[in-house]
């Protein structure tokens, strides 16, 4: 019973310090206006017409997340306050983000103008106030500013007041609110073992009154029941209009250290200024009893100790709709799907974060990266350093008390390797080092030499690789970290970034290597990636901190790749927190301690009869699959992945079932398709070399018996019209060649994307639809490099085939073709389907009758043309009929 009531008294002490300071949040009640309205700071201003909108908000909710270019300028926001008369309150508005520069007016008069859009920021507009009804104006750009931080970067950079707005009201003499945005109360861990801890406790006082003010501060340290551990009060006299600094220092016995995960054990600081037996102002800070360090070999340090320290990268709790204007509740939830995964470290890219997530990352016992937005471009003028010192100092300051902030960072991938960057980079070190010299500092290095000076400067050196991905191999991860390790032994070297691009919704067992700028990213691929990557991290404890690029996907505007456009599609969850993609389940089973046990490739529900590999994920040591009830096996975990390399799989449904040796079971249905007994079918896959030969008259016919055929379609895809061919051949199980154009492909590129996945042959018809024998042989040229362009962002990979538009073939062009190893196709039928006007039972007959006559071959058709969709079902009904066999024409993958 004593807790309980013990806890209680905790709380009615601090509701009791908390009566004396007031916040009312401003969120509700806005007129808002996406333009820059001349005279909107005037009172008399109407903004009737404006939109109502309530807090957290930005103007580019929308166009911010679906490509193209979004609204980058000013607008405008606009609201009432209404002020009881009295005198001896000061009353701040406090701003917790408004991207990317922000003017505030109360009354038409000027309160004040800051630049950088992540950090809080607060004006004293006392003055500026009247008793009853007042009106605030604020002037909002996300305008790419020359020198305001960021200046480039691979993100959306959201306007408007994206985070909360608040009126604090304190007495005249008050803990200060204008250092920075910080809380005016700074604790500073002088020594700490586990019998005693040493705390210095800077409280910044001001007296804004026109009389000298007697106070006394009273300091109180509380443990987690809100017991009193330690207190102390001094008296202190306060000069009017003037400011103070008081130190003091607190003795903690027998302290109960912060854990990380493990136990985050938090006390909480009470800063109490006394006016008499009036608490007149307080601030409580929530203060975790810790130390980092970190070691070369060891990797990083907690409390002395080796702390694996593994996450992810964190972009912000976005969403759908709304971009970065979101609450708490958005928060919670993203800390929640990313704590059950097993992380024991964030990294907080690539601005500073709400307070929110600092407070709950304490609280979780999350260690934190957290870092400026110098990304991407930097300007060599003072007023851009100034604008990063400035934004550097309220990072520090207003995150300095937060137990698990262990590292600032002072930049990310600035893609210039001369002395300016360095010699910046070393300026932003050295200010982070004078605001906090117990924490760490880095820099996320990616395009110089791996020991440029400008990777160097600050205490880690942090890198962010991608091999797999934009260049390189999965495996090469391994051999590159021991290489640089040796090279540089006394350096802490980490992965600030590493992943791939997945859509949950592009499924490919086993996939191709996407194109990182494609429109096909399948979700198998980051499988793999961080597979390789996870068993090579795990063999290099001296790695000091290891960062998926991403928790989630993200909005960036000017990436169009994947299944969205507008998105950074390498999170481990989908951007609407829907879907955990199964790179997420491969790395809890790293991370959690909990027993984990997934079966990879869910998604891809519908497999076609035959034998396949089984994997799931999991850290037990041995698993078992059932497929319908039958035992297929065990085979050893291996790396968290276990994998049964052949299963047979019947057409019908199919359940699989994997059991581990902890207990853990997982289980999937699938269907499984296989031809019905009368289909047409393909009888033969014609796997072609990439060796740039030509086949199909005038050139060297393919290797086909009399009665054997080959399906071709040129021109598309075209909505309707290919969808119809390809329910028309799923009905035969009938496999094609589709020589798609470049244009319609980008225009479709989710119908392209199922042309492949249904088990066709991509191949590249022209970029446009040209007559093109009449075409310079330059522009010949430049078509062909734009639809080999259009097939890479579309489908992935380099295409194997080329068919020319019109069969307009030219040596000069066929030469080109030859040198890049793409084989050129032509036709042996000689049938055409575009004649237009003919009956569905015409054209199939005319189609068939020339194959007869030409003893087999190459049939040529068109998915653009309804006629030939509603002809192929009875086309491929008589080849049945009449004997013919169907080949199915592919190429080998090339290597890399």
């Amino acid at each position: 019973m004593l807790r309980p009531l013990l806890a209680l008294l905790g709380l009615l002490v601090a509701l009791q310090a908390q009566a004396a300071r007031t916040t009312t949040p401003l969120d509700a009640a806005w007129r808002f206006q996406r333009a820059d309205v001349a005279g909107a700071e005037a009172p008399g201003f109407d903004d009737a017409a404006w939109t109502a909108i309530t807090l957290p908000h930005t103007y580019n909710g929308v166009d911010g997340e679906t490509g193209g270019t979004p609204y980058r300028g000013p607008a405008w926001y606009r609201r009432t306050l209404d002020i009881p008369a009295g005198a001896g309150t000061r009353r701040f508005l406090e701003f917790d983000g408004a991207t990317l520069a922000a003017d505030v007016w109360v009354n038409g008069r000027h309160a004040g103008r800051h630049e950088g859009g992540f950090a809080r920021f607060r004006f004293d507009i006392t003055p500026l106030l009247q008793p009853g009804r007042n009106l605030l104006a604020v002037r909002v750009d996300n305008t790419r500013l020359p020198h305001v931080a960021p200046l480039g970067g691979d993100f959306t950079v959201f306007g408007g007041l994206v985070r909360p707005v608040g009126l604090v009201e304190t007495p005249d003499t008050h803990i200060e609110l204008m250092d920075h945005g910080g809380p005016g109360v700074r604790v500073d861990i002088e020594t700490l073992d586990t019998t005693r801890a040493r705390l210095k406790v800077q409280v910044q006082l001001r007296n804004d009154g026109s009389r000298p003010a007697g106070r006394e501060l009273r300091l109180t340290l509380r443990d987690a029941q809100g017991r009193s551990v330690a207190q102390q009060t001094r008296r202190l006299s306060l000069p009017a209009g003037g400011t103070d600094a008081v130190t003091a220092i607190v003795n903690v016995p027998q302290p109960h250290l912060w854990q990380g995960v493990k136990d985050p054990y938090l006390y909480r600081l009470s800063a109490e200024l006394l006016d008499g037996r009036d608490v007149a102002d307080t601030v409580q800070l929530p203060v975790g009893l810790r130390q980092f360090g970190v070691d070369p070999q060891r990797g990083f340090l907690l409390n002395g100790k080796p702390y694996p320290l593994h996450g992810v990268n964190y972009f912000h709790a976005g969403r759908p709709g709304r971009g970065v204007a979101i609450g708490k509740p958005e928060i919670d939830e993203d800390l929640r799907i990313l704590m059950d995964m097993g992380l024991t470290g964030l990294r907080l890219v690539h601005y500073q974060h709400p307070a929110y997530t600092y407070e709950r990352a304490d609280e979780l016992g999350l260690v934190l990266w957290t870092e400026i937005p110098l990304n991407s471009a930097m300007e060599e003028t003072p007023a851009f350093r100034d604008n990063l010192y400035s934004q550097l100092r309220e990072l520090v300051r207003q995150n300095h008390h937060h137990a698990s902030v262990a590292v600032w960072g002072i930049g990310n991938e600035v893609y210039r390797s001369d002395e300016p960057i360095r010699a910046l980079l070393a300026d932003l070190h050295a200010l982070a080092k004078r605001e906090d010299a117990s924490r760490l500092t880095s820099y996320a290095h990616c395009c110089a030499p791996d020991d440029h000076p400008m990777a160097l400067q600050t205490d880690l050196a942090s890198y962010n690789r991608y091999w797999g991905w934009y260049d390189g191999q999965f495996k090469d991860i391994g051999p590159w970290a021991d290489k640089l390790h040796a090279k540089l032994p006394a350096k802490p070297i980490g992965l600030g970034e590493y992943g791939a691009g997945a859509s949950a919704i592009q499924q490919e067992d086993p996939p191709r290597r996407p194109e990182p700028g494609g429109r096909w990213h399948p979700e198998q691929y980051q499988a793999l990636f961080h597979e390789t990557y996870a068993a090579e991290i795990a063999k290099r404890p001296f790695m000091w901190g290891t960062f998926i690029w991403l928790g989630f996907d993200h909005a960036a505007a000017n990436r169009h790749e994947g299944d969205t456009t507008g998105r950074n599609d390498k999170g481990l969850v989908t951007y609407d927190r829907s879907k955990l993609k199964d790179a997420y389940h491969l790395m809890r089973a790293w991370w959690q301690s909990k027993p984990v046990l997934h079966i990879a490739n869910k998604r891809l529900s519908t497999r076609p009869a035959g034998t396949l590999a089984i994997k799931a994920y999991s850290n037990a040591a041995k698993a078992t699959l059932e497929v319908n009830g039958k035992v297929i096996g065990t085979v050893d975990v291996v790396d968290r992945v276990a994998v049964w390399p052949a299963v047979t799989l019947a057409a019908g449904p199919a359940t699989l079932q994997v059991r581990d040796d902890r207990g853990s079971i997982d289980r999937v249905d699938w269907q499984v398709e296989g031809c019905a007994a009368d289909a047409l079918g393909t009888q033969r896959v014609l796997q072609l070399p990439r060796e740039g030969a030509a086949y199909g008259s005038p050139h060297a016919r393919l290797p086909l018996a009399a009665n054997e055929v080959v399906l071709t379609f040129d021109d598309g895809p075209k909505p309707g019209v290919t969808e119809r061919v390809l329910q028309a051949l799923k009905a035969e199980c009938a496999k094609a060649t589709f020589f798609m154009n470049g244009e319609p492909m980008l225009q479709n590129p989710a119908l392209a994307q199922r042309v492949r996945a249904e088990g066709h042959t991509v191949a590249m018809h022209g970029h446009k639809h040209l007559a093109f024998g009449q075409l310079p042989a330059k522009d010949q040229l430049a078509d062909l490099e734009a639809m080999q362009k259009a097939y890479r962002h579309v489908i992935g990979g380099d295409a194997a085939a080329w068919r020319f538009p019109f069969l307009a073939e030219t040596p000069d062009l066929r030469d080109a073709l030859r040198k890049q190893n793409v084989t050129v196709m032509s036709v042996d039928t000689g049938v055409e389907d575009w004649v237009q006007g003919q009956s569905p039972e015409v054209l199939a007959e005319r189609l068939v009758k020339g194959l007869r006559e030409k003893g087999g071959g190459v049939v040529l058709l068109h998915d653009v043309h309804d006629q030939t969709a509603a002809a192929l079902p009875l086309m491929l009904r008589r080849l049945k009929q009449d004997g013919w066999r169907l080949v199915h024409l592919q190429w080998a993958e090339p290597t890399r």
